[in-house]
């Protein structure tokens, strides 16, 4: 995830500007970098089952706990796919598009997964990266389940220290801005591939890239835009009923697949509803269930990371704690992004858990904690 000091710093750009705004329908104009445009809370919102007096509580508390935890600006709960908990910050409504951060992720990985069972895309077999089919090159060996399992041995650096030396920042914000795919795949290895695990907003990129190049051979970047589009809205957007999902590109029309996505907590919500069945909507499997197990498989290098999504499985030691494995379920996962945003899955709990807002990096361990006590409340 990306330090608060890069927003601070590159917050004011704007990608409807720097890298061309997608859609999937007509969409609100592009809000500033590391902002999510607040709209007018508009009085939509149904009146819900009353909840027991200790678990609104502790829902309430990611609000009322701002100095602790940052600014919660949506919340939504659902059990077996039907809501009991919603609340907005002030400013914020059911039809407000919060930024996705790196909950794009996986999302990204779904499309992979798509691609994959149609027959276009192998796992296991090398990426298809012209830039990496040399002779001689060892990046040629990297295959798909690398790229999402993080193990792709390519040289990235996540966050610098300072922010700004980073590669994501620079690829994001910097001189890697106008062409991310290629500046992402020009990058030289440091490890063997399935050596070592290293979190890279990067190689959510080089699939989306992957994707964009499966889906049609034009460089154009309006011609690769504009499949992707039509990609997601066919096979994801529209049987989900995700109509808010607004993806961002880079100039080259490639997706910002491992950042930068926006959509309504409701409709985050019914992604993670998506993924707590498996791949099935209203009856319908869209997903192989092959590719949801993979997902959720452990990276051989890190157990708390699958397939381009968190498990809740203690980490290797020295990393800092993605969930909390010590309190809640074996089978809870997660999309998270930067600042602070959730999308939480707990199967055997029949949960999902949409959280957005702000979150300070110091203040990460106070919103876990607080987000293990509702999950566990509920």
């Amino acid at each position: 995830m990306l330090a608060s000091a890069a927003l601070a710093l590159l917050g004011a750009w704007s990608f409807t500007h720097a890298a061309g705004q997608g859609s999937i329908a007509p969409a609100t104009p592009g809000p500033a970098m590391g902002m999510s445009a607040p709209t007018e809370a508009v009085e939509t919102l149904q009146p819900l089952p009353p909840l027991p007096a200790a678990v609104r509580a502790k829902a309430d508390a990611l609000f009322a706990d701002a100095d602790a935890v940052g600014e919660t600006r949506a919340l939504y709960v659902l059990r077996d796919g039907e809501p009991i908990y919603e609340r907005y910050g002030e400013g914020f409504g059911p039809d407000s598009k919060l930024i996705s951060w790196s909950m794009a992720k996986s999302i990204t990985a779904v499309l992979t997964g798509f691609l994959v069972a149609d027959g276009q895309l192998s796992l296991s077999a090398p990426a298809p990266v012209a830039a990496w089919q040399r002779s001689g090159d060892p990046r040629g060996a990297i295959t798909l389940e690398h790229l999402l399992h993080m193990t792709s041995g390519i040289e990235h650096v996540e966050t610098g220290d300072p922010v700004w030396d980073g590669d994501t920042v620079t690829m994001l914000f910097g001189s890697g801005a106008p062409d991310m795919a290629s500046f992402a795949e020009a990058r030289p290895p440091a490890a063997q591939p399935g050596e070592v695990f290293n979190y890279s907003s990067a190689t959510s990129v080089i699939l989306a890239d992957i994707v964009a190049d499966t889906l049609t051979p034009s460089k154009s970047p309006d011609a690769r835009r504009d499949a992707m589009r039509e990609f997601i809205a066919g096979r994801l957007a529209e049987p989900l009923g995700m109509t808010s999902l607004t993806p961002e590109f880079d100039a080259a029309g490639t997706m910002i697949g491992g950042s930068i996505m926006h959509a309504t907590a409701r409709d985050y919500a019914k992604f993670g509803e998506f993924l707590r069945n498996h791949g099935v909507v209203n009856g319908q499997r869209l997903l192989p269930e092959s590719w949801m197990d993979f997902m959720l498989k452990p990276s051989p290098k890190d157990a708390g990371y699958g397939g381009h999504i968190w498990l809740n499985r203690t980490r290797p030691k020295g990393a800092e704690p993605s969930l909390w494995p010590d309190r809640g379920p074996n089978d809870l996962f997660a999309c998270i992004g930067h600042q602070g945003q959730y999308i939480i899955v707990s199967p055997s709990q029949r949960l999902t858990i949409v959280r957005l807002g702000v979150t300070d990096d110091d203040q990460f361990p106070e919103l876990r904690r607080h987000l293990a006590d509702l999950t566990a409340a509920l």
